[in-house]
């Protein structure tokens, strides 16, 4: 589709493994407002045990998936940096091929808590660097930590940073002390949320393109969701799931997504929308979706936001 190949900046071909036919798959990335490219379809770990990672990122990664993304609340990047590492010392990546993202919780925000928990996870990860790293709450001293995370960029330990759940009020506050802007914001996206107001006040605040990653891309396991008339006509022309419809439209938002499934052939399904095609028609149809959120972001911190946790504790 035009509108959704004109926004692509890069493809990486990887071979596909042996959960489907040994063809090649193509990975289109979207170009941040620093000029870094981001892969537009990743892996995400949220709700994984370690166990799990250890099980199904390496299965994620045969299949081609080079982003992928945690946090120091997922409790599981140790597991992510043990996979990772392996994977790099067998050969069957290389790190400059990987993009690997992490989040921090309102507890690291404090600027001399944020340069301590910055290596802190660096050192759980066993890895030099991040590509991204994120504020993952909107809560706490946000503003202060701003500053560990650009002094971490400026001594080669982050290459991009930005936010998670910044609703725009916050987004300003973090705008009115950066000296680099915050590249992406993670937030809530799909068809019944598509967070077009918040993107282009964004854009306006920041003065450049700032580009949304997506949680629950597929509408929070909600069925009603793929029966929207419009995914499924979608899904009737093209012969594509209502799930591979629904990620194909992401990329033509220029959205970043995270479908989690523990199923290899699941992880194949959602690389295959890849290759799906929607008109403009299409995309206009599923953009008239009703709007509704799954969650409201409160403006005050929820408990599970405030409590102090102990991120070594990992196995």
């Amino acid at each position: 589709m035009t509108r959704q190949l004109n926004r692509l900046t890069e493809m990486t071909a990887v071979p596909r493994s042996r959960y489907e036919e040994q063809t090649m798959i193509t990975i289109p990335s979207f170009t941040m407002n620093n000029g870094i490219n981001i892969p537009a379809l990743g892996y995400g770990v949220f709700q994984m045990t370690s166990d799990q990672v250890r099980e199904h990122l390496p299965q994620a990664l045969e299949l081609g998936y080079r982003h992928i993304d945690t946090a120091n609340a997922y409790f599981n990047e140790v597991a992510v940096g043990e996979v990772v590492r392996d994977a790099i010392a067998a050969g069957s990546v290389k790190r400059e091929d990987l993009f690997i993202t992490s989040k921090l919780f309102p507890q690291s925000y404090p600027y001399a808590q944020a340069v301590k928990d910055i290596d802190a996870t660096l050192e759980r990860l066993g890895l030099d660097y991040l590509d991204l790293l994120l504020f993952h709450q909107p809560y706490g001293e946000y503003t202060s930590g701003w500053k560990a995370m650009e002094e971490a960029v400026a001594a080669g330990k982050i290459r991009s940073i930005g936010l998670s759940n910044f609703p725009i009020a916050k987004f300003q506050e973090i705008l009115d002390v950066a000296s680099i802007k915050p590249v992406v914001n993670q937030v809530e996206a799909h068809p019944r949320w598509n967070q077009h107001e918040l993107k282009a006040r964004m854009d306006r605040a920041a003065g450049t393109e700032v580009l949304v990653e997506a949680w629950y891309p597929l509408g929070h396991g909600d069925k009603t969701l793929l029966e929207e008339p419009a995914i499924a006509a979608a899904a009737q022309r093209t012969g594509a799931t209502p799930a591979q419809v629904i990620l194909a439209w992401h990329l033509a938002e220029k959205n970043i997504t995270f479908p989690k499934t523990l199923n290899p052939a699941h992880m194949a399904d959602n690389l295959a929308a890849l290759d799906v095609t929607l008109t403009e028609a299409e995309i206009a149809a599923i953009n008239e979706t009703p709007q509704a959120p799954y969650y409201v972001i409160p403006d005050e911190p929820p408990a599970f936001t405030t409590t102090v946790n102990d991120y070594s504790q990992q196995a």
